[in-house]
């Protein structure tokens, strides 16, 4: 059903597949200010950060599923 979904909202494979590879960039950046922010804060934006860091797995196997059915 979420396939048909995102078919129907004109969403291809390589749009999931990008989105995964940015959050890659997104949550490494978040990490590198993580790094640089006082050490009172910095648990909170570490966590950010590995919070990002799920996203592309999910996001990936999401545009595989989509691949199949295209």
């Amino acid at each position: 059903m979420p396939v048909k979904v995102l078919q129907a909202l004109g969403i291809r494979s390589w749009h999931l597949q990008s989105a995964s590879l940015g959050s890659i960039v997104l949550c490494l950046a978040l990490w590198i200010r993580a790094k640089t922010v006082d050490q009172t804060r910095r648990g909170n934006a570490e966590r950010r950060a590995i919070f990002v860091g799920l996203w592309p797995p999910t996001i990936w196997l999401i545009s595989e599923e989509l691949e199949r059915h295209e």
